[in-house]
């Protein structure tokens, strides 16, 4: 047997070891979902949901070490960072500063992520979409009204 053979068998036998490191893939309950006109849901399904709510799609890959530990640390924080499903418990201050970044990540063209858009171009924004998270972003902000304590 040659060297190459070996390297080859090695690899594949780490392969497989790997995929006995136990990865949380679950979708806890939805305790406060984020109400919203039916044509911002949709996009926000569409594009932000796997990682920005506790409905995600678990895609078949994400069952495969190492892509399983990965997709469950994006969605992980993800959920930290912006949960729609969990979005009522939030304070006002928050609701702001969440919407805020949504109006800039959208803008700036940096959510959804671009290795996420490969495995999933439906999830890609086109303009109207893009024009549509950052109006009603600006609205819902408006609506909420926060202002900050003055110091």
């Amino acid at each position: 047997m040659t060297r190459p053979y070996f390297i080859a068998l090695f690899i594949v036998l780490i392969l497989v070891a790997i995929q006995i490191v136990p990865v949380e893939q679950t979708n806890p309950r939805v305790t406060g979902e984020i109400e919203v006109p039916s044509n911002v849901a949709n996009v926000l399904r569409a594009s932000c949901y796997d990682c920005h709510s506790n409905e995600t799609v678990w895609p078949v890959y994400a069952r495969v070490a190492p892509f399983s530990w990965l997709t469950a640390r994006d969605v992980r924080i993800g959920r930290d960072e912006l949960n729609f499903s969990e979005w009522t418990a939030a304070s006002d201050r928050r609701k702001d500063h969440k919407l805020e970044e949504v109006e800039e990540m959208v803008t700036k063209g940096k959510m959804p992520l671009w290795f996420y858009l490969p495995l999933h171009p439906s999830a890609r924004l086109d303009e109207d979409e893009k024009d549509l998270l950052v109006e009603w972003s600006r609205a819902e902000r408006e609506r909420i009204g926060y202002t900050p304590d003055p110091e």
